[in-house]
């Protein structure tokens, strides 16, 4: 049977766009439909804006310890709106970015709701289209839990399009999401409290980086309230909102931000038309080449639920593309010792095993920390310390983890990121010099095992 597609793809995010251009490149006749913004989650209220804003919050920092350098500063004043429309334009041009990728690919661009109507056909604002295998990359969605007032809470889709800042900011949630958008509000000058419904936020991060964190964030007078969660939200007369906790006690804010989990976003599209499963979690089921349970649906990105990672899905996009339209060239996706960073502030670097998960598998570890005061901060009066860590397997000297919380942790860590993929042991890592004088270089340094 003749299709009018090789490949349709259904979301024009990280994942979609990457195994569309891939496709096409490969020789394959390829359409992307998406109903929202191109680039997905990551460029529009995500990653991106995201990242724009913690740069942002990072000035009061900078304007803080400009003193001990010898720099006089009048007291600077923050617009909000102002960053906000220099962050809609930067969005926009990655949106054109995104459109000229696909169309130069000769991708067929459709922008409107796809739905799947059958195994091989995709309906886009009531025109049909067939095609030979559908990939789905519709990406994920912020969920609220469903109390009393859900209404008049806010998720990371609205925080980046807000009017103003809010004076008093209550964040809802124990991921990176809630305490990246904590350490904003804060950092752009907001009264803001962090709750959580658990004892420590960043549940499978490592047990150092996560106290050593909740250290910091007190330090910086972040309102940090634990084993706590709302139990109904009320707007009162002058606009306010009021938060009425599980204990019965009552918090009052001008802004609640939820970043309480998000969902695969399935929403209206067809599935029930199809052979496609799902799993307990609710997510995709999908096999070793992201293929579905109906053999001409593939899924990837945050509806598989597998690591909801933008560069994750970007390898995920390849890989498709190439077990389909170029098996030869195929590898399979790597989902072991992946870096990634927590953009609160101070931000977390991360790649490999923590100590928890070494010990659970097994590991008879040693652990290598430090903690010092980033040799920026010496001639002020700031008291922020950088946390380092190693997690090492004591029989083979294979390094299992590194972990930072620190200035820069991000970038450090990805270069880590590479020794760890080629099974770096302690002893290398000891070999190797170090750039002096560096945060970095800490790595390479550390000799005594603290335990």
């Amino acid at each position: 049977m003749a299709y009018d597609f090789d490949l349709f793809v259904i979301g024009a995010g990280s994942g979609g766009v990457r195994a569309a251009r891939f496709a096409a490149g490969f020789g394959a006749k390829v359409a992307v439909a998406e109903s929202r913004y191109l680039g997905g989650t990551c460029v529009n209220v995500g990653c991106v804006p995201k990242k724009l804003l913690v740069y942002g919050a990072h000035v009061a920092d900078e304007m803080e310890q400009a003193s001990g350098y010898g720099w006089t500063l009048e007291e600077g004043h923050f617009d909000w709106g102002t960053l906000i429309a220099n962050k809609n334009r930067e969005i926009e041009r990655l949106n054109g970015i995104y459109r000229n990728l696909l169309v130069n690919s000769g991708v067929t661009l459709l922008q409107g709701h796809a739905r799947i109507t059958g195994a091989h056909e995709v309906e886009v604002d009531g025109q049909r289209y067939s095609a030979a295998n559908i990939l789905i990359a519709t990406g994920g969605w912020p969920h609220v839990p469903d109390i009393p007032g859900k209404e008049l809470a806010i998720t990371s889709n609205e925080a980046f399009y807000l009017k103003e800042l809010p004076r008093r900011v209550l964040v809802v949630g124990g991921g990176y999401i809630a305490v990246e958008f904590a350490g904003i509000f804060q950092g752009l000058g907001a009264d803001t409290s962090l709750l959580y419904r658990g004892d420590l936020f960043l549940r499978g991060f490592d047990g150092s980086v996560r106290t050593h964190l909740k250290e910091e964030l007190e330090k910086r007078g972040m309102d940090l309230q634990f084993n706590t969660d709302i139990q109904r939200i009320d707007q009162q007369a002058d606009g306010s909102l009021k938060a009425t906790l599980k204990d019965g006690s009552e918090r009052i804010a001008d802004c609640i931000f939820y970043a309480t989990g998000r969902r695969p976003m399935l929403d209206d599209l067809g599935l029930e038309t199809t052979g496609v499963e799902l799993d307990e979690r609710g997510y995709i089921r999908v096999d070793d080449h992201y293929r579905t349970t109906e053999a001409s649906i593939f899924a990837l990105g945050d509806v598989i639920g597998r690591v909801q990672l933008t560069p994750v899905a970007l390898a995920e996009g390849m890989a498709v593309a190439r077990h389909l339209f170029k098996p030869e060239q195929y590898r399979a996706v790597d989902y072991q010792n992946i870096p990634t960073a927590v953009f609160s502030q101070p931000p977390i670097g991360t790649v490999g095993l923590t100590e928890e998960q070494a010990l659970q598998a097994g590991h008879k570890v040693q652990i290598f920390e430090s903690r010092f005061r980033a040799m920026k901060l010496t001639l002020t009066d700031v008291q922020e310390k950088t946390l380092m860590k190693l997690v090492v397997d004591a029989d083979t000297d294979k390094v299992l983890g590194c972990h930072m919380v620190g200035p820069d942790a991000g970038e450090i860590i990805q270069g880590l990121g590479v020794a760890l993929k080629a099974g770096a042991t302690k002893q290398q890592f000891d070999e190797t010099i170090g750039v002096h004088p560096t945060a970095a270089e800490e790595f390479v340094t550390m000799r005594t095992a603290i335990r």
